[in-house]
């Protein structure tokens, strides 16, 4: 008796099941176009193309088991009961198609596993878990039934293929090939369920858009700048706007208010069209820069009749979904200029996630330009990202700038690299040296050495520093505890609050009234209180900045927010001040290290840019941290252990974090069953550490176990999700809400 039609996916969400053949062919397809896309800017593009290929056609081969069969025929969802994984996993091992293998083998959760450890298991690389309703592992169920499995796909598939033999070379490959295979089988999946978005490719077209960026510059006023300035930043722009002569991996030193945000581009955009490049990623160490960088490019870019949003894309912070109602959400580097985050971008290359990887294969053939590198990835973490610049440099087609007014050669440092590699200025030294110069009478540097509780902390900023003032603090709750008294003791006119506990959206609305409190010279006392976030890229300018104790690189950054265009006159005033930690101010342990070496560079008066390669080698030290080739980061690489490098590789410690909705009408929505969109998630939510969710009892969203909801009273526009946990010390500490 024949078998029923195979199925790859059961009936759910109200739409009907889908067949093997049309979900493996679907697959197959749009993994090809992916592989192909990577493979022409990679010297491992054939390999690439067939690994794949052949991944893609045995991906689901463990579903055609008639047990499970059986679940995704029926009308109620469940789990299979046999892991599908390990069929095509099993069969591609036989092979010798061994990239291919792990590929199948880690299409979904948990990703990648570590290779060496499965080298030393007696049945490596198969699933060993018990089934669901049998006694035996599924690896013992898939031998007893592969043949048969083998059997039923060619009947529906075709005849087998040619498989690859030759082994993944490296370990940035699997991650790509993973990442082909991926993005191809959530959007078919996402599309079969009602639930997929049609994704438009719009071409780069960097002549085009270098065309629309000239416009742009010609068009910019210049009346409140100095004319030597304005030289700087028109000579920066020329340089720029010429091709670069080769592709490879470039630096950018120019201090503040030279026009990087544009000249970079340029240069990025002569670098695509030189060297038929697909793709531009600009890669921020903070959420709110983006939405500034954003509006820039969106204004300068656009070609005519483009929508904006698709040419230019904001990805503020983690977007990255396995179920099957919000993989179409999941943000995807597929647009032709991308502005992110130093932490998705970086994780994302340590990542050894199936739904995080999905957009890496984007990546190949872009121009990528890293803006406040110092700012971008603890120190302790440049060992092994700097291995993979040069991978993706040198096998996948990027061209990469480092940029940074306060950039850290770490490069020449035995810690941070096993050879030397000259990184050659896109501005030239002479220019470079010009536009310091003028650095020299802008800014005075200060360290105020007593630390300070909130009440001692809030009567120092608003009694002694000039205003407009901008203070930045290492945490989220210092920040709004600070912000939040502030704004009791002088009412709300007197502080602006801007951290990452306010969701995009309120976060640009924030910026856009600092901008407009700033250009209103009657209005001047008042202060910004911000995190990191504030530190570095706004085109900001206060009369005076404070900052918590942190490392060189920020303090200086936070002068670039201080009478950024000598507006002030001369030697405006930025402090560095230590904290009393209690149950409001909280330290960071992250900025431990920075913070001594920062203390003994004010005692030895040598805070300036000048001497930040040497404050990064001093915090190396301090954490005895050897040459490159033992950083434990890149020992764990070396070996394929992709678990160990995705734990030890977070550029925010203790990030086990989960989206928040904070708009009711949107849980509404979601709860309801209709399709989010990536504009929602990224602009409707925040990230939210699990404890803090457990302290303020956040209740999950109906259908959405990775999902929570903020009740209304626990956020507003002005402090983000801290109100709710200001509310909840303040309970704890007075047994009323302050």
């Amino acid at each position: 008796m024949a078998r029923a039609e195979l199925l790859a996916h059961s009936a759910r969400f109200g739409c009907p099941v889908q067949s093997y053949r049309e979900h493996v062919s679907e697959v197959a397809r749009r993994a090809l176009i992916n592989a192909h896309g990577a493979a022409v800017h990679s010297p491992y593009g054939d390999l690439l193309i067939s690994t794949v290929h052949v991944a893609a056609l045995y991906h689901d081969l463990g579903k055609v088991d008639k047990d499970n069969q059986k679940v995704l025929g029926g009308k109620a969802s469940a789990p299979l009961p046999i892991n599908h994984t390990d069929a095509g996993t099993a069969f591609l091992l036989q092979k010798k198609s061994i990239t291919s293998a792990l590929c199948v083998l880690a299409h979904h959760r948990p990703g990648l596993l570590s290779i060496p450890e499965e080298n030393s298991k007696v049945h490596k690389f198969r699933v060993r878990k018990p089934c669901s309703k049998e006694e035996k592992t599924v690896q013992e169920v898939t031998d007893e039934r592969l043949a048969e499995y083998i059997k039923y796909h060619q009947a529906v598939m075709g005849p087998a293929v040619d498989f690859p033999e030759k082994r993944a070379p490296g370990t940035s490959f699997l991650r790509f090939a993973l990442s082909c295979l991926v993005d191809a089988d959530h959007a078919d999946t996402a599309k079969h369920y009602g639930k997929g978005i049609d994704v438009v490719e719009i071409p780069l077209a960097a002549e085009n858009r270098l065309a629309c960026l000239d416009a742009y510059i010609n068009s910019l006023t210049t009346a409140d700048t100095a004319p030597e300035r304005i030289e700087i930043r028109q000579a920066f722009y020329r340089m720029c706007h010429e091709e670069p002569q080769a592709r490879g991996l470039y630096s950018c030193s120019m201090p503040v208010g030279t026009g990087k945000t544009t000249s970079v581009m340029a240069h990025l955009l002569g670098a695509a069209k030189r060297f038929n490049l697909r793709k531009i990623f600009v890669v921020l160490p903070f959420t709110n820069i983006i939405d500034q960088s954003v509006n820039t490019y969106r204004k300068s870019l656009r070609l005519s009749d483009e929508n904006p949003e698709a040419v230019v894309a904001a990805h503020h912070h983690r977007a990255e979904y396995e179920n099957a109602a919000l993989m179409a959400a999941s943000f995807l580097w597929d647009a032709p200029i991308t502005v992110t985050t130093a932490v998705q971008f970086f994780e994302t290359l340590a990542s050894n996630r199936p739904a995080a990887l999905r957009k890496l294969h984007n990546l190949a053939g872009a121009a990528v330009f890293i803006d406040e590198a110092h700012a971008a990835l603890p120190a302790h973490l440049w060992p092994q990202a700097w291995k993979w610049i040069l991978d993706l440099v040198n096998n996948w087609g990027c061209h990469i700038v480092l940029g940074s007014g306060s950039l850290s050669h770490f490069w020449n440092l035995k810690e941070f690299s096993d050879t030397k590699i000259n990184v050659p200025e896109i501005a030239g030294h002479e220019l470079y040296r010009k536009a310091a110069q003028l650095e020299g009478n802008r800014i005075s540097y200060h360290l105020k050495k007593d630390p300070m509780g909130l009440d001692g902390l809030y009567q120092w900023v608003c009694g002694d520093l000039q205003c407009p003032r901008i203070v930045i603090m290492n945490t989220v709750q210092s920040t709004a505890a600070l912000a939040d008294k502030i704004a009791r003791e002088q009412g709300r006119h007197a502080v602006e609050h801007l951290s990452t506990a306010l969701t995009p959206f309120d976060r640009d609305i924030t910026l856009e009234r600092i901008k407009s409190r700033l250009a209103d010279k009657e209005d001047t006392n008042w202060t910004l209180v911000a995190t990191t976030c504030a530190e570095a890229g706004l085109n900001l300018s206060f009369r005076s900045g404070a900052r918590e104790m942190s490392s060189l690189g920020s303090t200086l950054q936070l002068g670039g927010r201080v009478n950024r265009q000598c507006e002030y006159g001369s030697n405006c005033e930025v402090w560095c001040f230590y904290i009393k930690k209690d149950e409001c101010l909280r330290d960071h342990k992250q900025f431990k290290t920075s913070a001594q070496v920062l203390r003994e560079l004010f005692d030895e008066k040598n805070i300036s840019s000048d001497f930040c390669t040497d404050a990064l080698r001093r915090e190396v030290r301090i954490k005895n941290t050897g040459a490159a080739k033992d950083d434990p980061i890149v020992r764990a690489e070396k070996r394929a252990d992709y678990p160990s490098v995705s734990e030890l590789f977070q550029v925010i410690e203790d990030n086990q974090t989960f989206t928040i909705v904070i708009d009711e009408g949107f849980k509404e929505r979601l709860e309801n069953g209709q399709k989010p969109t990536r504009k929602d998630m990224q602009t409707l939510t925040v990230r939210m550490r699990q404890d803090q969710i457990d302290t303020l009892r956040l209740p999950r969203i109906r259908g959405y176990e990775d999902l929570y909801f903020c009740y209304p009273d626990y956020y507003d526009d002005f402090l983000g999700y801290m109100r709710g946990i200001l509310q909840t010390i303040s309970v704890l500490q007075n047994g009323s809400i302050v």
